[in-house]
């Protein structure tokens, strides 16, 4: 039982994981088009 419930709780941090990168990863990409387009404006 409590075994399982380890697994579950390790699980759900990896998948949390994972999506948290991502969404770094997707505002770092955000902040580099925006300030791509402040160099091509200026």
């Amino acid at each position: 039982m409590i075994r399982k419930a380890v697994l579950a709780l390790a699980v759900s941090g990896l998948v949390l994981g994972a999506a948290a990168c991502n969404t770094v990863r997707g505002v770092g990409q955000d902040i580099e088009s925006a300030a791509n387009a402040v160099d091509r404006a200026t």
